[in-house]
């Protein structure tokens, strides 16, 4: 009921305040990528014409281009970060990312890979944004938003600029060189840049950060009509890695920032899981400027490299991971099979006083490898061949993929009259996943071997069975070497779109149509033990056609003041991993892979005067048919299991709006609010296999429906106000406000199997059915900034030099309270949970939280 009243209130709204900004809104993104970094910094600001003054006469009223910034939007991207808003809980794949004209974003999960250039704010400033489903001059689009990043040579400010940074985040110290030439007579422009950011421990404790980025681009013009761009970047970078955690640990570590991750080894701290990404992207882009009123532009890319993370392996041994739910206090307490309190509060005592039993004990694993002798026959399958020595017990592993990508992509805008804007683009990305481990340490032992613990356990009489590679039993491995799961995941996709936009005196409105064809294909490169026949070699080959189409209205009520109303129907093909049961193993994938369909809506009004802006627009969107795997260890069954998951249908709707108004020449108010619900809007259907012999256990249905979307806020609110002086400096203070933020659910807690001995509606059915919501939180940010102009005396070829600071404080009031997402365990023992409803903290929730009061402050020279 509660639902169906919100949407009534949310598209009651929209219908009465509907509004359109027009395509794509042009922005100097030195502001956008300095306020990732936590400075706020000028925001440039378009000048109304006269035709915006609504003077009218039989001239069209002028389509707006988002004068200024959106403030709705400047808010979401900025203000509302710390918790991890989504906007209109929307995931990352329905933002799509473009550069120089390619797509940037990845084909195996849609996520645009921010990472790949890291550290270059400098060159990455000139932006087209488009919000929701308006149209624009690059990509039929995405529903979120589409942003094309221009990085040319000849785009880039003619200067140079030399910056550092410091900060307590996940970085400490930043440098950053960059010089460009802008274009010179002969047509030739030139762009370097290089980065380094680092820390030896961040924010959390055991983290650590080791970036570097570079970028060299050139451009020549080629006549009047042609600009031909070359342009190559990358940032190689290493962090150690922060891990979720249960509240329990936490409480005993005293923070909120504990990290199960990492503990001491002779004296220093090591972190287990090390994040290593280095993808060079290299970019061609031709210009073609056919006549006055038309323009192609067509872009090649290629990418390449490697991006992991490192993480324990063991065999035959104890779990050497420090919050293992055996190694609790809670569990010697109360959920051991003998329980007993008073060890459980010496436990408790023990790892509340003494770090280290909190931590990894890296001494502990050395120990055991070097006790451990052992001599393996028949290496490589070879009668005779022995090997003998310390075999690992424990090992750190390096699970990587090594992504070789290729994109193609022509855009071609035409203007046909002063009413009729005409663009159409065709596009062909390929993509290719490696997906393999090696041995990264063997902490001291001598060799591991390339065999399956689970395998042995479970097929104790069969010799092959454990073999990761049946071809190469027994094989011996060294630091460097392959093993366990090795296969290829191969992706393309060809797609062609087209639009017209239509502007009148009174009316604008647009229609785009969008075709698709997407096919991948797992190949595997060893034979697997348990799936000798369906794991080595080229799997089904999926394919999809997808179509799109999307079109909006505005209404010009004068030259400030607008309506607009958008729709799209659309239908896209399922990622990969939402497909394939077990990839690490086997080419088995889920029953009826269908596309997922997308329905949505949005409306609102937007007023753009010289000292007011507002934008208030609702929203309406419905995801049908979506899927998803999970793999994890199922106690009834007491197997790893894979939870093969279709009919996943979503609702989102909702209203923002965003305020800002200039009270003097140096005063400004900026207000934003975003009131959304997003609800599981179907009950889902479930196959349960056996990860290691793909029989299936059952089918289960998942009484999801009316589960909200978990891990951002539903309810965020924002209201700042800044100081500019005109001496050339600022402050800014805004206070922000979240709520209706719930956790990741297990399925498997909202089925039958889990639910069917307990009284519905009861403590013990609500205890294992109800979904957790975190407590509303809000955070009060500081910003100040000042530019230098130097005296002439330190002038650079007769160019002015300026000094730029910038200071941002986020979480001025220090809340450490932030549960900023997490998960419910997908492990789960029903039965003991059925008996009694406390026993659902058997495996608690892992929890992340955001950081206390945090600055990033910067000095840069530029001239």
């Amino acid at each position: 009921m509660l639902k169906t009243r919100l949407l009534l209130l949310f598209v009651s709204c929209s219908l009465l305040a509907t509004a359109q900004v027009d395509t794509t809104a042009r922005k100097d993104t030195s502001i956008i990528d300095e306020i990732k970094d936590g400075v706020l910094d000028n925001i440039p600001t378009v000048s109304l014409d006269d035709n915006d003054m609504g003077d009218g006469g039989n001239q069209n009223i002028s389509s707006l281009l988002t004068a200024g910034r959106d403030p709705f939007y400047s808010a979401a991207s900025f203000n509302f970060s710390a918790v991890r808003f989504r906007i209109r809980g929307y995931d990352n794949d329905l933002f799509s990312t473009f550069m120089n004209g390619i797509p940037m974003d990845n084909l195996d999960n849609g996520f645009t890979p921010f990472g790949l250039w890291g550290g270059l704010n400098d060159v990455m400033r000139n932006r087209d944004i488009s919000w929701g489903l308006r149209y624009n001059t690059f990509t039929f689009g995405d529903i979120g938003s589409n942003t094309n990043i221009d990085s040319r040579a000849s785009k880039q400010r003619a200067q140079t600029s030399i910056s550092y940074a410091a900060s307590n985040r996940n970085y400490n110290n930043r440098i950053m060189l960059t010089h460009s030439t802008g274009i010179s007579k002969k047509g030739w422009a030139f762009s370097l840049s290089g980065s380094r950011r680092w820390a030896d421990e961040g924010y959390v404790p055991g983290t650590y950060y080791n970036g570097w980025g570079y970028f060299a681009a050139v451009d020549k013009r080629i006549g009047q009509n042609h600009l031909l761009s070359l342009t190559a970047f990358g940032a190689p970078t290493e962090n150690g890695r922060q891990g979720a955690a249960i509240q329990e640990m936490m409480d005993l570590a005293g923070t909120n920032y504990y990290n199960p991750n990492w503990g001491y080894q002779n004296g220093k701290k090591r972190n287990a899981s090390i994040g290593r990404t280095h993808q060079p992207v290299i970019i061609l882009t031709h210009d073609f400027r056919l006549n006055n009123k038309t323009t192609l532009v067509t872009a090649a890319g290629f990418s390449f490299g490697d991006r992991s993370v490192t993480a324990l392996d063991w065999y035959n041994a104890a779990d050497p991971r420090p919050d293992y739910y055996r190694y609790l206090p809670s569990y010697t307490s109360t959920w051991a099979s003998t329980t007993d309190p008073a060890q459980g509060q010496q436990l408790y005592d023990l790892m509340k006083n003494d770090i280290n039993y909190r931590q990894i004990n890296w001494q502990k694993l050395y120990d055991v490898n070097r006790a451990s002798y052992a001599t393996i026959n028949n290496v490589n399958g070879v009668p005779g061949n022995n090997v003998s020595g310390m075999r690992s017990r424990y090992i750190i592993e390096e699970r990587i993929i090594n992504t070789t990508r290729y994109n193609l992509n022509s855009v071609l805008n035409t203007r046909f009259s002063d009413n009729i804007d005409f663009t159409a683009g065709a596009s062909f990305q390929q993509q290719n996943n490696h997906y393999f481990k090696k041995v990264d340490d063997l902490l001291g032992g001598d060799f591991y071997v390339n065999v399956n613990q689970f395998a042995e356990r479970d097929f104790p009489v069969d010799n092959s069975a454990n073999q990761f590679d049946l071809d190469n039993p027994n094989r011996i491995l060294r630091e460097g070497d392959r093993f366990g799961y090795d296969y290829n995941i191969n992706i393309s996709r060809v797609a062609g779109w087209a639009q017209g936009v239509f502007r009148f005196t009174k009316v604008d409105f647009f229609l785009a149509g969008n075709l698709s064809y997407t096919s991948f294909y797992r190949e595997g490169n060893t034979r697997n033990g348990l799936f000798p026949d369906n794991s080595k070699g080229k799997g089904t080959v999926n394919k999809f056609t997808d179509y799109a189409v999307k079109g909006g209205v505005t209404y010009k009520i004068d030259g400030r003041n607008y309506i607009y109303a958008n729709g799209a129907y659309m239908t896209r093909s399922p990622y990969f991993e939402n497909v394939y049961i077990s990839p690490r193993t086997r080419n088995s994938q889920q029953d009826n892979v269908t596309s997922e369909t997308i329905q949505t809506a949005e409306a609102g009004y937007i007023m753009n005067a010289p000292k007011f802006k507002i934008r208030l627009g609702g929203y309406y969107t419905r995801f049908r048919d979506g899927m998803d795997v999970m793999s994890f260890y199922h106690d009834t069954y007491q197997n790893f299991v894979n939870y093969a998951i279709n009919g996943i249908d979503k609702l989102h709707f909702g209203g923002e709006l965003g305020v800002e108004a200039k009270l003097s020449q140096t005063f400004t108010v900026n207000a934003a609010a975003a009131l959304g619900r997003y609800y599981y809007d179907s009950k889902q259907s479930a196959v349960v296999t056996v990860d290691n012999s793909a029989s299936v256990l059952g089918r289960q249905l998942i009484y999801a429906e009316n589960f909200r979307v978990p891990s951002t806020p539903m309810e965020a609110y924002s209201l700042g106000i800044n100081y500019r002086s005109p001496k050339f400096w600022f402050v800014s203070l805004t206070g922000n406000y979240f709520d209706q933020s719930y956790l990741s659910m297990n399925p498997l807690r909202r089925t039958w199997d889990a639910l069917q001995f307990v009284t519905p509606k009861s403590a013990e059915w609500n205890a294992i059915f109800d979904q957790t919501k975190f407590d509303a939180q809000y955070t009060v940010d500081f910003f100040g900034g000042y530019s230098w102009k130097l005296p002439k005396d330190f002038e650079v070829n007769k160019k002015s030099t300026f000094l730029v600071f910038n200071v941002g404080i986020n979480n001025l009031l220090n809340n450490k309270d932030i549960v900023t997402g997490g998960f419910e365990q997908l492990r789960y023992d029903a039965q003991t949970a059925a008996a009694d409803p406390v026993a659902v903290g058997k495996f608690p929730p892992k929890l992340f939280y955001a950081y206390g009061i945090n600055f990033f402050a910067s000095a840069t020279l530029r001239f």
